[in-house]
């Protein structure tokens, strides 16, 4: 055993730095503990709160009517007990009541739905035979190639191109009107997209009353098409609330439409991201100092044409342009509890998919916190399409990055899709979407839970850190000052006075040769307390082995 020897002597001030402390990120939010305190429990009481708003209100919560505004209420409700202020931006979107009739000769009782954005026929309908492309799909001039559809309306199946696309290219083709039968067994209720010049008046119908068109084709049957609309502007808002800590020049925001569909109560499409983000608004705010700001915004009149992100946006851009510089990112949460649901990501690095529109740089990085994090805990996932068809259009449209995540709505789940999540190969992935039966009995509280848990990790990350997504470094806390170990100095050592000179006092009151004899001394001291730091060292070591 070694034994330690101790230097008795007189003591003055002398150190000897054992390391340098190095700075770190401040004091943030963790991402697993906000995962982990963002349940399906707590969702699911909000759920159950849009579920009883609806059943008050007419069965909705429709933009413009009681159950949107109650909605919102509640939502600033709860943000308030959680300690947010909250504001309501205000502006007036257009009502569209759409009238229609559709019949064909020799069919009877035939569903159809006007799809949304559609143009109309006015009170005069239109009368014409029915025509189908040589390709049954009908998404581009090819599909059109050989048939004679100038005057007719168009009928074209379901699948691989937007309805929209399929609007835009039977009216190409010459076509006066267009109806789109579902490739499943339900009625077809879609949208358009953005209202344009280049659609014809065009509805939706089941996958039998298809069928039985196009197998009386040959017989050159007409049908008669009537749309008519009633517009009116009605006063509606979003609700925004944020953080009260964290840099609010690199803001990070979460955004999800609170608006459903006139058709039933909206509880997955989309009270499941609406109520998923307000959860996690409620446990972030439990978790402390942010390095970023986050905001949260429940948009109103998605259903209608992704308005309230849109006016949220171009207002920043009349008023406070410099704000848009500090968004650092924009998450989106448009459906994350689909029964029969698929894990997907917005493809920003289109990896799967070919983006149609500009996909702002950072929105990669932003995709690459949720991909990571599902990684991490070996969830599979699959890509979305990157396609601004929902809230995010307004933000990239402007250069802001983004992502989100997507259970499906309308799309048909596939053999693969199944292998990977389970669920009904050939049914939707929402098979009530945009139905009455969009109810709470409609969630998939799997597919909440998972998507909920990512969510909440991307949020704490990003409230952490946006560096990789824009290039802002977090704030460093300053470094800690070195931890210091006195060291005793030299001894006093008596020297004995050569023959003949002077006593030690005066020597060490002239000085030179005491001087330079204390000096010797004390960096010999100094050597053995380096040396036993490193004997020290050697012994921790040891032990550790």
């Amino acid at each position: 055993m070694k034994q330690r020897r101790t230097i008795l002597g007189t003591f003055g001030v002398a150190t000897i730095f054992l390391g340098t402390a190095v700075a770190g990120s401040a004091a943030a939010a963790d991402p697993d503990t906000l995962a982990e305190a963002v349940t399906v429990e707590g969702i699911t009481q909000h759920l159950e709160a849009f579920q009883d708003i609806a059943d008050a209100n007419g069965g909705n919560r429709a933009v413009g009517t009681p159950g949107y505004e109650a909605s919102a209420a509640y939502i600033e409700s709860v943000l308030a007990e959680a300690g947010y202020t909250t504001s309501r931006q205000a502006f007036d979107v257009v009502i569209r009541d759409v009238d229609f009739d559709f019949t064909v000769t020799g069919q009877d009782g035939i569903v159809g739905i006007p799809m949304s954005n559609t143009p109309v026929t006015g009170p005069t309908p239109i009368t014409a035979e029915l025509v189908a492309p040589t390709d049954p799909l009908g998404c581009d001039a090819a599909a059109w190639a050989g048939a004679d559809a100038v005057g007719k309306i168009a009928v074209v199946s379901r699948g691989t191109c937007s309805f929209g696309e399929k609007s835009i290219a039977a009216g190409a083709a010459g076509a006066i009107g267009a109806v789109i039968y579902n490739n499943e067994p339900a009625e077809l209720n879609g949208t358009l997209g953005d209202i344009g010049p280049a659609y014809v008046p065009t509805i939706g119908i089941t996958q039998a009353a298809g069928a039985a068109i196009i197998a009386d084709l040959v017989n050159a049957p007409e049908a008669t098409l009537r749309i008519e609309e009633e517009v009116e502007t009605i006063p509606t808002f979003n609700v925004i609330a944020e953080t009260t800590t964290g840099r609010d020049d690199n803001t990070v925001m979460l955004g999800a439409h609170l608006d459903g569909v006139p058709e039933g109560a909206g509880i997955n499409d989309n009270g499941s991201g609406s109520a998923a983000i307000l959860e996690t608004a409620v446990q972030l705010a439990e978790q402390g100092e942010l390095n970023n700001q986050v905001r949260f915004a429940w948009w109103a009149a998605e259903e209608i044409g992704l308005l309230g992100s849109a006016h949220y946006v171009d207002d920043l851009l009349a008023n406070d342009p410099e704000e848009i510089d500090q968004i650092a990112t924009y998450l989106n949460f448009d459906m994350v509890a689909s029964p029969n649901y698929v894990i997907s990501v917005y493809d920003a690095d289109q990896s799967t998919y070919e983006a149609p529109v500009v996909v702002p740089e950072g929105s990669t990085a932003t995709e690459d916190v949720f991909t990571d994090y599902f990684d991490s805990v070996e969830q599979p996932w699959i890509d979305t399409a990157f396609d601004g068809r929902s809230d995010y259009d307004a933000f990239i449209a402007n250069d802001i990055p983004a992502s989100g995540l997507f259970t499906g709505a309308d799309d048909i789940k596939t053999a693969d899709e199944a292998a990977l999540f389970g669920g009904v190969v050939g049914e939707q992935h929402d098979q009530n979407y945009h139905t009455a039966g969009d109810d709470i009995s409609n969630i998939n509280t799997e597919a909440l839970d998972i998507m909920s848990n990512a969510i909440a990790y991307a949020t704490a990350s990003l409230a952490n850190d946006t560096s990789a997504v824009n290039g802002v470094a977090a704030p460093v806390e300053p470094a800690a000052p070195a931890p210091t170990v006195p060291v005793a100095p030299a001894p006093t050592v008596p020297v004995a006075p050569a023959p003949g000179a002077a006593p030690a006092n005066e020597l060490a009151a002239t000085g030179t040769e005491t001087s330079d004899l204390l000096l010797a001394l004390g960096s010999g001291v100094l050597a053995l307390g380096a040396a036993a730091l490193v004997i020290g060292r050697r012994r921790e070591a040891a032990h550790q082995k």
